[in-house]
Order: structure tokens, then C-alpha cells, then sequence
């Protein structure tokens, strides 16, 4: 059987001047309406619109970013691309970039402070206009070099008034307050934890401060055994579940880190026939879309993940344009009380 080589032949990119004479206008028209379409009166917009499609024109790129000395890119590291709350925020991120002409350039690390230096370097290498961060756990050399550099940046997924950094975000700690609070309230003293692997994440460390700070203030805290670290994802949260669960006395509230944790802990709980709440409480951290269709629907705290996409945008938009902005923006969580959680013993 003959093979054939199939060739790509780059054609040769329309200029300006093309899409003017096709449109019967200038080429400064043309410049203007592709870098602001309401800049340019109805009619003559419609034309160029008409040229663009027509002849295929695609902008050069390299040639907007030499002239306006801005690559109209933003770049965003996350920790895991493994978790639909970060691609919540970040399509959020993302649709209000475009609408101010910007591209997306993502990344992530698994968690390994080392790996986001190299992709943050990449990125920084194609020359970003500006930075995401999550969290404000990053190697000094990451602060140190977007400094040196210019490049604005801002941390989401978190917030500290004793933070130097930018922030557009929410207080872990205080939002597990919440929650611990509220436990206590109808009437919970043997409280276990299933928290998030708190090793280079500031967030997953305040989730657990905040519970603690709760129950010191009570005279309370959490017995060694009843305290777990968990790997994200729903099997290890089924693991750590069963050694709890296996201890005498059982805690009456598993407190979870997030609500993938919590998803795992619910489920082993049905399979060892334990009753929640009956049984035990459980509790998440997220408010994921799963969250509401369980049976019983899990008790949680909703993370305001779109509204902190769109207002990290906003932003990096308006230093890139040399706005002033609010350098520490905080987001409400808020406490959503559903069926996995009720006063202990009581159905």
C-alpha cells in the first residue's frame, strides 16, 4: 500500500492593507476595530468584519506584542488539574481575560513547589503580561523573580490581612470557624478530621486551624488518632473513613477537607452500614455540583470559585493598564447545611 506525505503549506497572512481595500477603509480603521470592534461606527465596522472572515485573516501575533510591547497573555499555575472547583474558577479566569483580549496560558504542578518554579519560568519565558497564583505557598524565588521582572501577579484560594502579597481570595481558617462553630452549637464534642495533605498548601493548613481554634476555645482539641492527612481523591478518603470508624469510641463529626474527601468518607460509611447522620456527621469543604445530588446531600461551605475568576481578572487587567486596585480583595464563603449533618445520635 502507497503512502503519501501529506505537507503543510503555511499560505501567506493577509496584511491590513488587504482587509482596508477589501473593506474600503483605512488601515488605522482596521487596526482600531481589531483591537477595540466599538471604537468603529456600525457600517464600517461591519465591513471590516466582513474582510476579516472572507479572506481569513489571523493578527501576527508577535508583531501586536513587539509594537504594544504586551503579549496579550496571561499565564495561571494551579496545583491539580484533578479538581473541579480550580476549573471552575479558572473558566471564569479565562472568559473575562478574552473579553479584554487576552489569551490564557495554564499550568500545573501536582503540589510540588519545585515543579511550579520550572512551569512558572516557562511561562514567564513567553512573556506574560501577568500571574495567578493559588495560595501564597510558593518558593521565594517565584515572588523574587516575577519582581525582578514586572509581572503582576495575584494569589486566589486564600486571604491573610498579614500577607504581603495581592490577593483576591477567602479565609480559610475562618470559614472552618464557621463550620466547627456550628457543629458545636447542636452539640458535637468528639470531633474527628480528614484533612487535605497540608504540605505546601497554606489552604488545607488553615482548614485545620480553623477547627482547632474552634475547639481550644471550648477546651477541646483533636485526639492524635482522629487526625488524617488525605491524598485528593475519593479512595483515599474511603481509607481514612474506615480506620476512623474502626476506633472506640467513634467521633460523632468527621470534619473533611474538601469535598472529595467527603464524597470517599460518605461512601465508605454506607458500606460498613454506618448511618450518616445518625451515626456520625460528615462535612466537605467546596461545595462541588455532586455535593447537593447525594443522598444525603452533603453539608459544606460553598467556595465563591466564579466570582474570585472573574474579579482575579479584573485584577491583573487593570494593573496591566495601570489602574489602581484593592491589593487584598476578600469573598464570602458561605455555610450550606444539608442532610449529612444533624445533632450526635439523633436521625
Amino acid at each position: 500500500m502507497k503512502r503519501t506525505r501529506l505537507h503543510h503549506k503555511r499560505q501567506s497572512n493577509q496584511t491590513l492593507a488587504d482587509i482596508a481595500k477589501a473593506a474600503s477603509v483605512s488601515t488605522a480603521t482596521v487596526s482600531r476595530f481589531l483591537n477595540n470592534p466599538d471604537s468603529v461606527r456600525p457600517e464600517r465596522a461591519e465591513r471590516v468584519r466582513r474582510a476579516v472572515a472572507e479572506m481569513g485573516y489571523v493578527p501576527n501575533g508577535a508583531a501586536r506584542a513587539l509594537a504594544s510591547q504586551r503579549s496579550m497573555t496571561m499565564g495561571a499555575v494551579i496545583p491539580t488539574l484533578d479538581n473541579a472547583i480550580f476549573a471552575t474558577g479558572i473558566e471564569a479566569f479565562q472568559r473575562r481575560l478574552y473579553e479584554s483580549g487576552y489569551t490564557l496560558l495554564l499550568a500545573s504542578f501536582n503540589f510540588d513547589l519545585e515543579e511550579e518554579v520550572r512551569q512558572i519560568a516557562a511561562l514567564m519565558e513567553r512573556r506574560v503580561d501577568g500571574m495567578l497564583l493559588i495560595g501564597f505557598d510558593h518558593r521565594p524565588e517565584v515572588y523574587a523573580k516575577l519582581d525582578a521582572m514586572g509581572v503582576p501577579y495575584v494569589c486566589s484560594w486564600a486571604f491573610g490581612l498579614d500577607q504581603k502579597s495581592p490577593c483576591v481570595g477567602f479565609d480559610n481558617r475562618d470559614a472552618m470557624r464557621r463550620l466547627t462553630t456550628y457543629l458545636m452549637e447542636i452539640g458535637h464534642r468528639r470531633f474527628a478530621m480528614l484533612a487535605g495533605e497540608t504540605a505546601h498548601n497554606d489552604r488545607a493548613r488553615d482548614r485545620v486551624l480553623g477547627v482547632r481554634d474552634v475547639l481550644k476555645s471550648k477546651g477541646l482539641d483533636i485526639e492524635a488518632d482522629a487526625y488524617r492527612e488525605c491524598a485528593y481523591s475519593i479512595r483515599a478518603g474511603r481509607l481514612a473513613m474506615r480506620a476512623l470508624m474502626e476506633q472506640s469510641p467513634r467521633p460523632t463529626v468527621v470534619m473533611c477537607g474538601n469535598d472529595v474527601i467527603a464524597f470517599g468518607a460518605l461512601l465508605e460509611c454506607q458500606s460498613m452500614a454506618i448511618h450518616v447522620p445518625g451515626d456520625v456527621s460528615i462535612t466537605g469543604f467546596d461545595d462541588l455540583p455532586l455535593a447537593s445530588n447525594l443522598q444525603p446531600a452533603l453539608t459544606t461551605l460553598r467556595v465563591p470559585a466564579t466570582a474570585m475568576g472573574l474579579r482575579a481578572s479584573d485584577h491583573l487587567v487593570s494593573r496591566i493598564a495601570g489602574n489602581s486596585v484593592i491589593l487584598q480583595e476578600k469573598l464570602d464563603v458561605e455555610l450550606i447545611i444539608r442532610e449529612t449533618t444533624a445533632p450526635p445520635g439523633r436521625v
